[in-house]
């Protein structure tokens, strides 16, 4: 994998997309990112993955034009079941996903950063879907999301940029880090988060990914049969009993 990278450490894979200049997609790449987050799932040594990019100009600039111009129209559906699975695999990814946004998200690269479930960015940072400048539309499904109808809509038809501010004010970020702390900041929150117990993190993305759209009553009937599973782990005894006795758990992944 040439254009992607990855390193695992103390329970945190760190994917980065190192395609110079500016991180777009091509359909190989959108493949890749796709099977290297499935696999995940049956990774026993990953609970947190880190989605970061290389270099400093942009985060991902979105799909390649130029492999775009030269596609055909008959490539469409094909291209299409491509991007979409690429976007489902980081969402519904097994474990928890940081994206580490260091410059420019723009189109597929925005839609990339909304499907994590954490998102960390650079005062550099900014978020577009520039689609309506090249004559094409979409991203909204994933960050409708995140963003009001009404700044989506702006975003849509005008093919301006929401700054990191408007997007932290509106939920699509989490925390605003200074560029040369992103990475650090970020590897210490998946470090946080890989500590927790494997059961309660795959199983509590499950749930919540599962809730998201369903009536709130539902949903909640949804997350008690998680939670019900989560009950009668090892896992969970190890954690009560951590507590009570004022230690760090060790967990069995059972």
């Amino acid at each position: 994998m040439t254009d992607i990278k990855l390193d695992i450490a103390d329970g945190v894979a760190v994917v980065t997309i190192d395609r110079p200049p500016v991180n777009a997609l091509t359909m190989a790449l959108y493949g890749q990112i796709a099977d290297l987050f499935d696999s995940f799932a049956n990774s026993s040594d990953v609970h947190c993955v880190v989605l970061a990019a290389a270099g400093s100009k942009a985060f991902c600039a979105g799909l390649d034009l130029h492999e775009f111009l030269a596609a055909s129209a008959d490539d469409d559906d094909e291209r299409a079941t491509i991007v979409r699975r690429c976007f489902a695999a980081v969402r519904h990814c097994a474990v928890p996903v940081v994206a580490v946004v260091n410059g420019p998200a723009l189109g597929a690269g925005c839609v990339l950063a909304s499907v994590a479930d954490i998102c960390l960015a650079s005062p550099n940072a900014r978020f577009s879907l520039p689609e309506i400048n090249v004559g094409r539309c979409g991203g909204t499904a994933h960050l409708g999301r995140h963003l009001p109808q009404g700044v989506l809509r702006h975003l849509v038809f005008t093919g301006l940029p929401l700054g990191v501010e408007d997007a932290y004010r509106f939920g699509l970020v989490q925390e605003i880090v200074a560029a040369e702390s992103l990475h650090e900041r970020a590897m210490e929150l998946a470090k946080l988060i890989a500590g927790k117990a494997p059961l309660g993190l795959r199983l509590g993305k499950q749930s919540m990914n599962g809730a998201e759209f369903l009536p709130v009553e539902e949903g909640y009937a949804l997350e008690q049969t998680f939670s019900t599973r989560l009950m009668h782990t090892a896992d969970a005894r190890e954690a009560t009993r951590a507590v009570v006795e004022k230690r760090v758990p060790v967990w069995s992944g059972q």
